[in-house]
């Protein structure tokens, strides 16, 4: 039987290069840009410190953190927030938290909020990292990210990032229209 279908497979080659006889292949255009520029992250521009600070003592109340972050100030539109954990809304700057101790990184995070509201930024990404280096594997910053963030009067809401911007190592914040001034 192999024998018999030799022929015919040469047979449909041939018929197939006749039929392309003549025809020259398109130009390959280039592809698309992404729908959204990603925005580089901010550099570490401090010192690492060698000493181990003690670490922030959290609220009474501490907040559990599980793999994923999701918190809304009641009155914020559903659809709105929908937009934010699917990455529709524009990222105006991005705090990169590695390597930070967590002192440190309130005080980077205190700043760079500050700045956003300068720059009337409406979302921002904050990556925090996963945990996976730190001791027991427990996310430390994750945690307190989770806790200042909802302590922040500018802050509507925020979630976990979308795996293609840094899935549950960062996070989506959603910052509240400043006021222009009035002349």
């Amino acid at each position: 039987m192999k024998a018999e279908q030799q022929p015919a497979e040469a047979d449909e080659e041939g018929v197939f290069l006749q039929a392309m006889d003549g025809v020259t292949p398109l130009a390959q255009e280039p592809r698309a840009a992404p729908w959204r520029p990603r925005i580089p992250p901010r550099p570490l521009n401090h010192p690492h410190f060698a000493e181990e600070e003690e670490p922030d003592r959290l609220s009474e109340q501490e907040i559990e953190t599980g793999d994923e972050l999701s918190w809304l100030r009641p009155g914020l539109q559903l659809r709105v927030f929908h937009d934010l954990r699917r990455g529709r809304i524009a990222v105006h700057g991005e705090l990169d938290l590695h390597g930070f101790t967590t002192h440190h990184a309130r005080e980077e995070l205190t700043a760079f909020l500050a700045e956003c509201r300068r720059r009337q930024a409406r979302c921002v990404r904050i990556i925090h990292g996963k945990g996976q280096r730190s001791e027991g594997q427990q996310p430390i910053l994750k945690q307190r990210v989770n806790l200042w963030l909802r302590q922040r009067e500018e802050v509507l809401a925020f979630c976990s990032a979308t795996p293609r911007d840094g899935g549950t190592g960062a996070a989506y914040v959603l910052l509240r229209n400043s006021r222009r001034k009035r002349d």
